[in-house]
C-alpha cells in the first residue's frame, strides 16, 4: 500500500510540477470567470470554485510534503555517505538533520565563525603574496653600466 502511495505521490508531484497543469488551471478559472454572468454570480457559483481549490489544495499538500520528505532524506543519505567517504570530515555532521533547532543553531554558528576565521586567515595570506608580488613587479633601479678595463669614452 505505500509503495502505491509513494508512487501516486511521485507521479502527481510530477505532473503538478508541469506548465501545462498551470496552464490548464488558470483555464478552468477564466472559464468559472467567464461563466459568472449566466449564473448571476450568484453564492453556488462561487461556491463551485470555492469548494473545487479547498479539496485540491488540501490533497496536494499531503503528496507533496510526502515528496519532498523523501527528496529530503534521501539528500541527507547522500551527505551522509560523502562526510563517511571523506577522511579529514568532520563526523559530528552526519545526522545532524534530527537535532533541535537550538543545537542545529549553535552548529551552524560554529561553523560560520571558522569559515570566517579561514576566509580572514587565506586573505592574509593573499595579501602578503600579492605584496611580494607588486615588490618583485618594481622595476629595479638603474645602476649605470660598467666599462670594460681598457675602454675608453669614444
Amino acid at each position: 500500500m505505500e509503495k502505491l502511495f509513494v508512487r501516486f505521490a511521485t507521479a502527481t508531484a510530477k505532473v503538478a510540477g508541469k506548465p501545462w497543469t498551470f496552464i490548464a488551471c488558470v483555464g478552468i478559472v477564466v472559464v468559472w470567470a467567464v461563466s459568472g454572468p449566466v449564473f448571476g454570480f450568484n453564492e453556488t457559483w462561487q461556491l463551485v470554485i470555492n469548494t473545487g481549490t479547498t479539496i485540491i489544495t488540501f490533497l496536494m499538500v499531503f503528496l507533496i510534503q510526502n515528496t519532498q520528505n523523501r527528496d529530503g532524506a534521501a539528500m541527507q543519505a547522500k551527505l551522509d555517505e560523502l562526510l563517511f567517504a571523506q577522511r579529514n570530515a568532520n563526523r559530528r555532521f552526519i545526522g545532524i538533520e534530527h537535532l533541535t533547532e537550538e543545537e542545529l543553531d549553535a552548529i551552524l554558528e560554529e561553523v560560520e565563525e571558522r569559515g570566517l576565521a579561514l576566509h580572514r586567515e587565506t586573505r592574509k595570506k593573499q595579501k602578503g603574496a600579492s605584496q611580494k608580488d607588486v615588490e618583485s613587479a618594481q622595476p629595479k633601479k638603474a645602476q649605470p653600466a660598467r666599462r670594460k678595463a681598457g675602454q675608453g669614452q669614444s
